[in-house]
Protein backbone atom coordinates (compact mmCIF):
# COMPACT_ATOMS: atom_id res chain seq x y z
CA UNK A 1 0.00 0.00 0.00
CA UNK A 2 1.17 3.21 -1.20
CA UNK A 3 0.81 6.06 1.30
CA UNK A 4 2.09 9.78 0.93
CA UNK A 5 4.41 10.42 3.68
CA UNK A 6 2.55 13.47 4.66
CA UNK A 7 -0.78 11.85 5.56
CA UNK A 8 1.86 9.15 7.44
CA UNK A 9 3.19 12.25 9.25
CA UNK A 10 -0.71 13.57 10.06
CA UNK A 11 -1.76 10.45 11.49
CA UNK A 12 1.13 10.15 13.74
CA UNK A 13 0.74 13.67 14.74
CA UNK A 14 -3.15 12.56 15.57
CA UNK A 15 -2.17 9.51 17.63
CA UNK A 16 0.77 11.74 19.54
CA UNK A 17 -1.93 14.51 20.47
CA UNK A 18 -3.89 11.95 21.49
CA UNK A 19 -1.88 10.23 24.06
CA UNK A 20 -1.86 13.57 25.20
CA UNK A 21 -5.50 13.35 25.54
CA UNK A 22 -6.38 10.22 26.95
CA UNK A 23 -6.71 9.69 30.71
CA UNK A 24 -4.23 8.35 32.70
CA UNK A 25 -4.35 4.27 33.06
CA UNK A 26 -5.19 2.83 36.44
CA UNK A 27 -5.57 -0.51 37.99
CA UNK A 28 -7.47 -1.88 40.58
CA UNK A 29 -4.40 -4.77 40.89
CA UNK A 30 -1.16 -4.35 40.18
CA UNK A 31 0.63 -6.95 37.33
CA UNK A 32 3.98 -7.48 36.00
CA UNK A 33 2.32 -5.91 32.67
CA UNK A 34 1.42 -2.48 34.21
CA UNK A 35 5.13 -0.84 33.86
CA UNK A 36 5.66 -2.25 30.18
CA UNK A 37 1.70 -0.90 29.26
CA UNK A 38 2.46 2.49 31.22
CA UNK A 39 5.80 3.17 29.51
CA UNK A 40 3.97 3.31 26.01
CA UNK A 41 4.23 -0.95 25.24
CA UNK A 42 0.61 -0.40 23.68
CA UNK A 43 2.18 2.35 21.07
CA UNK A 44 4.98 0.14 20.13
CA UNK A 45 2.22 -2.68 19.00
CA UNK A 46 0.23 -0.03 16.95
CA UNK A 47 3.42 0.53 15.47
CA UNK A 48 4.22 -3.08 14.30
CA UNK A 49 0.00 -3.01 13.00
CA UNK A 50 0.82 0.12 11.25
CA UNK A 51 4.33 -0.88 9.36
CA UNK A 52 4.86 -4.65 9.28
CA UNK A 53 0.78 -5.77 9.73
CA UNK A 54 -0.95 -3.44 7.12
CA UNK A 55 1.90 -1.89 5.65
CA UNK A 56 0.51 1.61 6.29
CA UNK A 57 4.10 2.71 7.52
CA UNK A 58 6.46 1.35 5.32
CA UNK A 59 10.27 1.59 4.66
CA UNK A 60 9.93 4.39 2.10
CA UNK A 61 7.48 6.30 4.08
CA UNK A 62 9.86 5.80 7.70
CA UNK A 63 12.80 7.27 4.94
CA UNK A 64 11.04 9.96 3.79
CA UNK A 65 9.74 10.72 7.78
CA UNK A 66 13.48 10.46 9.37
CA UNK A 67 14.07 14.19 9.63
CA UNK A 68 11.03 13.18 12.32
CA UNK A 69 12.58 10.25 13.79
CA UNK A 70 15.65 12.49 14.24
CA UNK A 71 13.61 14.99 16.27
CA UNK A 72 12.33 12.62 18.69
CA UNK A 73 14.93 11.07 19.09
CA UNK A 74 16.71 14.52 19.78
CA UNK A 75 14.13 15.38 22.27
CA UNK A 76 14.33 12.22 24.38
CA UNK A 77 18.13 12.79 24.31
CA UNK A 78 17.47 16.90 25.52
CA UNK A 79 15.45 15.34 28.58
CA UNK A 80 18.58 13.28 29.66
CA UNK A 81 21.05 16.26 29.06
CA UNK A 82 18.61 18.85 30.91
CA UNK A 83 19.10 16.42 34.21
CA UNK A 84 22.81 17.47 34.20
CA UNK A 85 22.42 20.51 36.08
CA UNK A 86 25.75 21.45 37.79
CA UNK A 87 24.27 22.62 41.01
CA UNK A 88 23.22 19.18 41.22
CA UNK A 89 25.78 17.16 39.52
CA UNK A 90 28.10 18.78 41.96
CA UNK A 91 26.10 17.44 44.89
CA UNK A 92 26.96 13.14 43.75
CA UNK A 93 29.29 11.88 45.93
CA UNK A 94 32.12 10.57 44.22
CA UNK A 95 31.51 6.55 45.14
CA UNK A 96 28.14 6.90 43.45
CA UNK A 97 29.94 8.08 40.19
CA UNK A 98 32.55 5.02 40.54
CA UNK A 99 29.42 2.70 41.49
CA UNK A 100 27.58 4.42 38.36
CA UNK A 101 30.65 3.76 36.03
CA UNK A 102 31.81 -0.12 37.66
CA UNK A 103 27.88 -0.87 36.31
CA UNK A 104 27.55 0.54 33.30
CA UNK A 105 31.17 -0.77 32.05
CA UNK A 106 30.49 -4.22 33.54
CA UNK A 107 27.57 -3.92 31.46
CA UNK A 108 28.86 -2.53 28.21
CA UNK A 109 31.88 -5.20 28.13
CA UNK A 110 29.59 -8.58 29.76
CA UNK A 111 26.61 -8.13 26.89
CA UNK A 112 29.13 -7.17 23.91
CA UNK A 113 31.20 -10.15 24.18
CA UNK A 114 27.60 -12.05 25.06
CA UNK A 115 26.64 -10.47 21.88
CA UNK A 116 29.81 -11.47 19.72
CA UNK A 117 29.72 -15.69 21.27
CA UNK A 118 25.89 -15.90 19.90
CA UNK A 119 27.02 -14.48 16.96
CA UNK A 120 29.92 -17.21 16.71
CA UNK A 121 27.38 -20.07 17.58
CA UNK A 122 24.37 -18.88 15.52
CA UNK A 123 25.26 -17.52 11.89
CA UNK A 124 21.45 -16.37 11.44
CA UNK A 125 22.22 -13.81 14.08
CA UNK A 126 25.50 -12.57 12.95
CA UNK A 127 23.62 -12.29 9.71
CA UNK A 128 21.06 -10.47 11.24
CA UNK A 129 22.81 -8.00 13.71
CA UNK A 130 24.84 -6.32 10.90
CA UNK A 131 27.14 -4.00 10.57
CA UNK A 132 28.61 -6.25 12.71
CA UNK A 133 31.00 -4.82 15.01
CA UNK A 134 29.00 -1.41 15.45
CA UNK A 135 26.00 -3.51 15.80
CA UNK A 136 28.01 -5.43 18.72
CA UNK A 137 29.08 -2.00 20.14
CA UNK A 138 25.31 -0.77 20.25
CA UNK A 139 24.22 -3.55 22.12
CA UNK A 140 26.84 -3.00 24.73
CA UNK A 141 26.40 0.39 25.26
CA UNK A 142 22.40 0.38 25.19
CA UNK A 143 22.99 -2.81 28.06
CA UNK A 144 25.05 0.38 29.62
CA UNK A 145 22.11 2.59 29.63
CA UNK A 146 19.25 2.68 32.05
CA UNK A 147 16.50 4.40 32.40
CA UNK A 148 15.88 7.31 34.85
CA UNK A 149 11.50 7.34 34.39
CA UNK A 150 11.43 3.79 33.90
CA UNK A 151 13.55 3.25 37.09
CA UNK A 152 11.54 5.73 39.00
CA UNK A 153 8.02 4.03 38.51
CA UNK A 154 9.22 0.77 39.17
CA UNK A 155 10.42 1.70 42.30
CA UNK A 156 7.21 3.50 42.96
CA UNK A 157 5.31 0.00 41.80
CA UNK A 158 7.56 -1.77 44.61
CA UNK A 159 7.03 0.69 47.48
CA UNK A 160 10.41 2.15 47.57
CA UNK A 161 10.49 5.53 49.69
CA UNK A 162 10.75 8.72 48.18
CA UNK A 163 15.03 9.44 48.81
CA UNK A 164 15.50 6.07 47.85
CA UNK A 165 14.26 6.30 44.67
CA UNK A 166 15.97 9.56 43.97
CA UNK A 167 18.61 7.93 44.66
CA UNK A 168 18.31 4.92 41.89
CA UNK A 169 16.68 7.56 39.50
CA UNK A 170 20.53 9.59 40.01
CA UNK A 171 22.48 5.94 39.86
CA UNK A 172 20.19 5.66 36.56
CA UNK A 173 21.09 8.86 34.56
CA UNK A 174 24.50 8.71 35.53
CA UNK A 175 24.64 5.00 33.79
CA UNK A 176 22.32 6.49 31.00
CA UNK A 177 24.88 9.22 30.65
CA UNK A 178 27.54 6.52 30.65
CA UNK A 179 26.31 4.47 27.99
CA UNK A 180 25.16 7.65 25.61
CA UNK A 181 28.92 8.25 25.68
CA UNK A 182 29.89 4.35 24.53
CA UNK A 183 27.43 4.74 22.15
CA UNK A 184 29.63 7.37 20.46
CA UNK A 185 32.06 4.10 19.50
CA UNK A 186 29.52 2.91 16.70
CA UNK A 187 28.17 6.33 15.70
CA UNK A 188 32.09 7.45 14.99
CA UNK A 189 32.46 3.81 13.08
CA UNK A 190 30.15 4.55 9.94
CA UNK A 191 31.75 5.65 7.18
CA UNK A 192 34.79 6.87 8.81
CA UNK A 193 38.04 7.13 7.69
CA UNK A 194 40.29 7.64 10.81
CA UNK A 195 43.26 10.65 11.26
CA UNK A 196 46.71 8.93 10.42
CA UNK A 197 45.63 5.51 10.50
CA UNK A 198 44.76 5.68 13.98
CA UNK A 199 41.28 4.50 14.66
CA UNK A 200 41.42 6.10 18.48
CA UNK A 201 42.09 9.50 16.72
CA UNK A 202 39.52 9.37 14.42
CA UNK A 203 37.00 8.56 17.50
CA UNK A 204 38.17 11.64 18.84
CA UNK A 205 37.78 13.99 16.46
CA UNK A 206 33.98 12.81 15.79
CA UNK A 207 33.86 13.19 19.31
CA UNK A 208 35.06 16.65 19.31
CA UNK A 209 32.89 17.68 16.17
CA UNK A 210 29.91 16.29 18.63
CA UNK A 211 30.63 18.18 21.31
CA UNK A 212 31.09 21.57 19.20
CA UNK A 213 27.89 20.96 17.34
CA UNK A 214 25.96 20.35 20.76
CA UNK A 215 27.88 24.03 22.23
CA UNK A 216 26.80 25.36 18.94
CA UNK A 217 23.11 24.69 19.49
CA UNK A 218 22.66 25.56 23.02
CA UNK A 219 24.34 28.75 22.26
CA UNK A 220 22.10 29.33 19.78
CA UNK A 221 19.40 28.69 22.00
CA UNK A 222 21.23 31.25 24.73
CA UNK A 223 21.79 34.17 21.62
CA UNK A 224 17.72 34.04 21.05
CA UNK A 225 16.25 34.44 24.51
CA UNK A 226 18.85 36.82 25.77
CA UNK A 227 16.95 39.66 24.70
CA UNK A 228 13.53 38.14 25.41
CA UNK A 229 11.64 38.97 28.56
CA UNK A 230 11.52 37.26 31.94
CA UNK A 231 7.35 36.38 31.01
CA UNK A 232 8.24 35.40 27.06
CA UNK A 233 7.26 31.87 25.64
CA UNK A 234 10.43 30.04 25.59
CA UNK A 235 8.68 26.73 24.00
CA UNK A 236 9.01 27.69 20.17
CA UNK A 237 12.55 28.76 20.33
CA UNK A 238 13.32 25.35 22.04
CA UNK A 239 11.58 23.29 19.56
CA UNK A 240 13.22 25.75 16.50
CA UNK A 241 16.85 24.73 18.62
CA UNK A 242 16.50 21.40 18.90
CA UNK A 243 14.99 20.99 15.52
CA UNK A 244 18.52 22.63 14.44
CA UNK A 245 20.61 20.23 16.71
CA UNK A 246 18.56 17.04 15.46
CA UNK A 247 18.51 18.02 11.97
CA UNK A 248 22.59 18.96 12.38
CA UNK A 249 23.08 15.07 14.33
CA UNK A 250 21.18 13.32 11.30
CA UNK A 251 22.90 15.43 8.21
CA UNK A 252 26.42 14.97 8.93
CA UNK A 253 25.98 12.12 10.71
CA UNK A 254 26.53 12.71 13.86
CA UNK A 255 24.14 11.37 17.16
CA UNK A 256 20.61 13.64 17.18
CA UNK A 257 20.33 12.08 20.49
CA UNK A 258 24.15 13.15 21.48
CA UNK A 259 23.75 16.79 20.30
CA UNK A 260 20.83 17.45 21.65
CA UNK A 261 21.38 15.90 25.39
CA UNK A 262 25.03 17.85 25.38
CA UNK A 263 22.79 20.96 23.91
CA UNK A 264 20.33 20.85 26.60
CA UNK A 265 22.75 20.49 29.49
CA UNK A 266 24.57 23.52 28.58
CA UNK A 267 21.14 25.44 28.10
CA UNK A 268 19.94 24.49 31.74
CA UNK A 269 23.27 25.74 33.11
CA UNK A 270 23.54 28.79 31.66
CA UNK A 271 20.17 30.20 30.78
CA UNK A 272 18.58 31.64 33.94
CA UNK A 273 15.06 30.47 32.18
CA UNK A 274 15.57 26.52 32.98
CA UNK A 275 12.36 26.07 34.81
CA UNK A 276 10.49 27.15 31.97
CA UNK A 277 12.57 25.00 29.35
CA UNK A 278 11.96 21.86 31.89
CA UNK A 279 8.45 22.19 31.74
CA UNK A 280 8.56 22.93 27.52
CA UNK A 281 10.55 19.55 27.76
CA UNK A 282 7.80 17.73 29.99
CA UNK A 283 5.17 19.42 28.12
CA UNK A 284 5.81 18.07 24.83
CA UNK A 285 7.59 15.14 26.27
CA UNK A 286 4.32 12.97 25.60
CA UNK A 287 3.22 13.36 22.21
CA UNK A 288 6.81 13.00 20.73
CA UNK A 289 7.15 9.82 22.59
CA UNK A 290 4.23 8.29 21.06
CA UNK A 291 5.37 9.25 17.86
CA UNK A 292 8.49 7.89 18.97
CA UNK A 293 7.26 4.91 20.16
CA UNK A 294 4.81 4.58 16.72
CA UNK A 295 8.24 4.89 14.41
CA UNK A 296 10.28 2.24 16.34
CA UNK A 297 6.99 -0.43 16.26
CA UNK A 298 6.67 0.13 12.39
CA UNK A 299 10.49 -0.59 12.45
CA UNK A 300 10.53 -3.95 14.05
CA UNK A 301 11.33 -7.13 11.99
CA UNK A 302 12.29 -11.36 13.09
CA UNK A 303 14.35 -12.26 10.26
CA UNK A 304 15.37 -15.19 13.07
CA UNK A 305 13.82 -16.24 16.13
CA UNK A 306 17.00 -16.57 17.56
CA UNK A 307 16.35 -13.23 17.97
CA UNK A 308 13.81 -14.22 20.96
CA UNK A 309 16.53 -16.76 22.24
CA UNK A 310 19.11 -14.27 22.64
CA UNK A 311 16.68 -11.37 24.13
CA UNK A 312 16.38 -12.83 27.79
CA UNK A 313 20.00 -14.45 27.76
CA UNK A 314 21.72 -10.47 27.27
CA UNK A 315 18.95 -9.17 29.41
CA UNK A 316 19.98 -12.05 32.10
CA UNK A 317 23.76 -11.08 31.40
CA UNK A 318 23.28 -7.69 31.77
CA UNK A 319 21.68 -7.96 35.15
CA UNK A 320 24.73 -10.35 36.81
CA UNK A 321 27.12 -8.09 35.20
CA UNK A 322 25.91 -4.63 36.89
CA UNK A 323 25.05 -6.98 40.37
CA UNK A 324 28.67 -8.44 40.51
CA UNK A 325 30.29 -5.08 39.59
CA UNK A 326 28.12 -3.13 41.99
CA UNK A 327 28.27 -5.57 44.53
CA UNK A 328 32.10 -5.55 44.24
CA UNK A 329 32.84 -1.83 44.23
CA UNK A 330 30.21 -1.00 47.14
CA UNK A 331 32.61 -3.64 49.18
CA UNK A 332 35.32 -1.91 48.43
CA UNK A 333 33.89 1.41 49.23
CA UNK A 334 31.94 0.30 52.05
CA UNK A 335 35.95 0.30 53.50
CA UNK A 336 36.15 4.03 53.24
CA UNK A 337 32.55 4.98 54.02
CA UNK A 338 30.64 4.96 51.58
CA UNK A 339 27.22 3.60 51.32
CA UNK A 340 26.88 0.20 49.38
CA UNK A 341 24.16 0.46 46.07
CA UNK A 342 22.49 -2.36 44.57
CA UNK A 343 23.20 -2.80 41.07
CA UNK A 344 20.03 -4.85 40.14
CA UNK A 345 17.83 -1.51 41.39
CA UNK A 346 18.98 0.09 37.79
CA UNK A 347 17.38 -2.93 35.48
CA UNK A 348 14.86 -0.88 34.29
CA UNK A 349 15.43 0.54 31.02
CA UNK A 350 13.19 3.57 28.90
CA UNK A 351 12.87 5.68 26.07
CA UNK A 352 16.85 6.13 26.53
CA UNK A 353 17.71 2.90 25.25
CA UNK A 354 15.40 2.71 22.51
CA UNK A 355 16.15 6.07 20.74
CA UNK A 356 19.85 4.64 20.66
CA UNK A 357 18.43 1.54 18.66
CA UNK A 358 16.48 4.29 16.46
CA UNK A 359 19.48 6.41 16.24
CA UNK A 360 21.69 3.83 14.92
CA UNK A 361 19.08 2.38 12.52
CA UNK A 362 19.15 5.68 11.00
CA UNK A 363 22.68 6.11 10.82
CA UNK A 364 23.44 2.88 9.15
CA UNK A 365 20.25 1.99 7.04
CA UNK A 366 21.10 3.88 4.08
CA UNK A 367 23.67 1.35 3.15
CA UNK A 368 23.04 -1.87 1.45
CA UNK A 369 24.53 -4.17 3.87
CA UNK A 370 22.74 -1.56 6.60
CA UNK A 371 20.68 -2.97 9.27
CA UNK A 372 17.35 -4.80 9.07
CA UNK A 373 15.40 -3.44 11.99
CA UNK A 374 17.02 -6.96 13.69
CA UNK A 375 18.70 -4.87 15.88
CA UNK A 376 16.20 -2.51 17.14
CA UNK A 377 14.02 -5.72 17.40
CA UNK A 378 15.91 -6.84 20.12
CA UNK A 379 16.78 -3.54 21.76
CA UNK A 380 12.82 -3.11 21.98
CA UNK A 381 12.22 -6.59 23.29
CA UNK A 382 15.27 -5.95 25.82
CA UNK A 383 13.63 -3.07 26.82
CA UNK A 384 10.52 -5.08 27.42
CA UNK A 385 12.12 -7.83 29.34
CA UNK A 386 14.25 -5.69 31.13
CA UNK A 387 10.80 -4.03 32.32
CA UNK A 388 8.93 -7.62 33.42
CA UNK A 389 12.30 -8.48 35.39
CA UNK A 390 13.01 -4.67 37.40
CA UNK A 391 10.07 -5.49 39.89
CA UNK A 392 11.28 -8.47 41.71
CA UNK A 393 14.78 -7.93 40.97
CA UNK A 394 14.53 -4.32 42.47
CA UNK A 395 13.12 -5.95 45.78
CA UNK A 396 15.60 -8.49 46.21
CA UNK A 397 18.15 -5.56 45.74
CA UNK A 398 16.63 -3.73 48.34
CA UNK A 399 15.99 -6.62 50.39
CA UNK A 400 19.85 -7.40 50.26
CA UNK A 401 20.51 -3.82 50.88
CA UNK A 402 18.24 -3.40 53.81
CA UNK A 403 19.83 -6.48 55.51
CA UNK A 404 23.44 -4.62 55.14
CA UNK A 405 24.74 -2.38 58.34
CA UNK A 406 24.92 0.59 55.86
CA UNK A 407 21.78 0.35 54.29
CA UNK A 408 19.30 3.57 53.13
CA UNK A 409 16.26 4.12 55.04
CA UNK A 410 13.57 1.25 55.29
CA UNK A 411 10.77 0.89 52.76
CA UNK A 412 7.34 2.84 52.79
CA UNK A 413 4.12 1.05 52.16
CA UNK A 414 3.81 0.32 48.25
CA UNK A 415 1.63 3.05 46.42
CA UNK A 416 -2.15 2.68 45.65
CA UNK A 417 -2.41 0.81 41.57
CA UNK A 418 -3.36 4.50 40.73
CA UNK A 419 0.03 6.02 41.05
CA UNK A 420 1.11 4.20 38.05
CA UNK A 421 0.86 6.15 34.89
CA UNK A 422 2.27 7.06 31.82
CA UNK A 423 2.92 10.30 33.23
CA UNK A 424 5.59 8.89 35.93
CA UNK A 425 8.41 10.70 35.92
CA UNK A 426 12.02 10.81 37.47
CA UNK A 427 12.54 14.30 39.81
CA UNK A 428 16.45 15.07 39.98
CA UNK A 429 17.56 15.20 43.83
CA UNK A 430 16.78 19.04 44.76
Amino acid sequence: MNVSPVLALAGLAAIGLLATRLPPVRWRHLTSLDPILAAGGPLVLLGVVLGPGIDFINRAVLGALAPVAALAIGWIGAALGARFEWRYVRRIGRGTWLLAALSAAAAFAVVALGAWLLTRVVPSLSAAWTPRLPALLTLGAVAAASGPGAVTLVARAVGVRKSVTRAFSVAAALETAGGALAFTLPLALHRAHPLGGHVAVGWLAWLVFAVASGALVGTVFLALTRQRSERADVGFVLLATLLFGAGVGYAVDLSPFLVCALASALIVNASPRRQAIRQVLTDWEHPIYAIFLVFAGALLTLPTPWVLIAVPLLVAARAAAKWVAVRSGSVALSLVGAPPRAGLGTIAQGGAAIAMGLNFFITYGGEATGPSGALLTTIVLGVAVAQLAAPPLMALALRTTVASPMAPAPLTPAPAPAELSANATADWPR
